[in-house]
């Protein structure tokens, strides 16, 4: 069954879900809709709305000039197997020692090299996007660095790639929180398949928010791969949760932000250590002297 989407941009939060939930009352009826900040700097959002049924385009123009967004923009996209296509064409990842893979490339693993099996899923942290290479590049070289933290964890973490990175080369519990139910069980679910049960415990957390977390800090190093206004609200935990001595590895961030993250982590007694640039995206080492 084709669906279509149609798509637009406002200024703020509050109008682009003011302007999604006014779309929930069109004819033919979205299916879902969804409000995404666009990580640029502008404060704009993107509204987008679903259908099954091919859109009213006459009434998607009335409703974009009444709440003042940009036209939408409306595409009909045929059935498809997300899944089986990510499987066909997403390549393996090498990351220094890492080599992120699919089922379908377990035989191309390099010999000496850490593996790490994400499956196509509905969660962030495949290992192919740059922040998450970025964060996985970083842990490589702090680990040829002499680099023996105790204490780990994964803020915000995805599909748990980064927590289990780190349990693949640290004797260590790692513990990985997110706070999409959904990605926590798509995080359990990997750490079973990559034989680390026992070595990532997966939490459904905000930031060090749980009791687990809580009970284990302060820590030597942490994860935070998320985005950078949620990484400046962290700042006065991470302040508190990383241990004297210990790092953070930050990612989630445009190259125009990371100069106000790092500036704000720098504030909160945690200077940068290290940046690295892959594309448009910036990967951050802080320290806590």
């Amino acid at each position: 069954m084709p669906t279509w989407t149609a798509l637009t941009h406002t200024t703020g939060r509050e109008a682009a879900e003011a302007l999604a939930e006014a779309g929930e009352d069109l004819t033919p009826e979205p299916v879902g809709s969804g409000v995404f900040e666009i990580e640029d700097g502008s404060n704009r959002w993107e509204v987008g709305l679903y259908f099954t049924e091919a859109p009213d385009e006459v009434a998607l123009a009335l409703l974009a000039a009444a709440w003042g967004a940009a036209p939408f923009e409306v595409s009909e996209l045929p059935e498809v197997d997300w899944v089986a296509h990510v499987k066909r064409t997403l390549a393996p990842v090498e990351a220094g020692r890492f080599f992120v893979h699919g089922s379908h490339d377990a035989d191309s693993v390099p010999e000496g090299a850490e593996a790490l099996l994400i499956e196509a899923a509905m969660a962030f942290g495949t290992g192919h996007h740059a922040t998450t290479r970025g964060c996985l590049l970083a842990l490589d070289r702090l680990v040829a660095d002499g680099l023996r933290p105790e204490r780990i964890v994964d803020v915000g973490c995805g599909t748990a790639v980064l927590a289990m990175a780190a349990a693949r080369v640290f004797p260590v519990v790692v513990l990985a929180g997110d706070i999409d139910p959904q990605a926590v069980d798509v995080a359990r679910a990997n750490v079973i398949a990559n034989g680390l049960d026992g070595r990532v415990e997966c939490v459904e957390a905000v930031g060090f928010d749980h009791p687990l977390i809580e009970g284990a800090a302060p820590f030597d190093l942490v994860f935070a791969n998320i985005l950078k206004q949620p990484l400046i609200d962290l700042v006065p935990d991470m302040a508190r949760q990383v241990a004297p001595g210990g790092k953070a590895i930050l990612s989630g961030i445009l190259t125009t932000q990371a100069e106000e993250v790092s500036a704000a982590y720098a504030a909160g007694g945690l200077p940068l250590e290290r940046r690295d640039d892959f594309g448009d995206w910036s990967t951050l080492v802080v320290a806590r002297s």
